[in-house]
């Protein structure tokens, strides 16, 4: 399972889960330190402005443990409508895509997806992310208008 942090210019920081772990509160918590260490490398100008941070409302990413690292992060969470996927760009752009990209292709370990997928990302034109959050955009704007009942059709 992979976890992925992106904006407008690329992926910041991908995380592969170990086959057979789960990820808890805890582990999503640190995993959220590692991406802010990536983040302030990549984007160093960051560090003194307050960051936008959309994720889904899965219960490990609203759990207490990462509310609490959220807040110490001092990121500016992005409300995320109960039950709305199709507001969360991994899932209707970056993560469908990798999909078609990696379908059909045989790998003899987990190393091998791995390094597949990171060519994949870093294949990309800078304008894709660009154009995903722009999605996130019209679907938010058209979220709001419906009162959270958007569908993609």
């Amino acid at each position: 399972m992979a976890t992925g942090f992106w904006d407008a210019r690329g992926v910041i920081h991908i995380d592969y889960l170990e086959k057979g772990k789960t990820i808890t509160g805890e582990y999503y918590s640190k995993l959220l330190d590692r991406f802010d260490v990536d983040l302030k490398q990549k984007w160093p100008n960051l560090a003194k402005k307050k960051v936008l941070f959309h994720q889904d409302n899965a219960r490990v990413r609203t759990c207490l443990v990462t509310m609490a690292k959220i807040h110490e992060l001092r990121y500016e969470l992005l409300p995320h409508p109960v039950y709305s996927p199709d507001l969360a760009p991994c899932d209707y752009y970056l993560f469908p895509n990798l999909k078609k990209w990696l379908g059909g292709k045989r790998f003899e370990s987990n190393e091998e997806v791995i390094t597949e997928t990171n060519a994949y990302f870093e294949s990309l034109e800078k304008t894709y992310y660009f154009e995903g959050i722009k999605k996130l955009e019209k679907r938010w704007t058209k979220c709001i208008e419906l009162k959270g009942d958007y569908v993609e059709k």
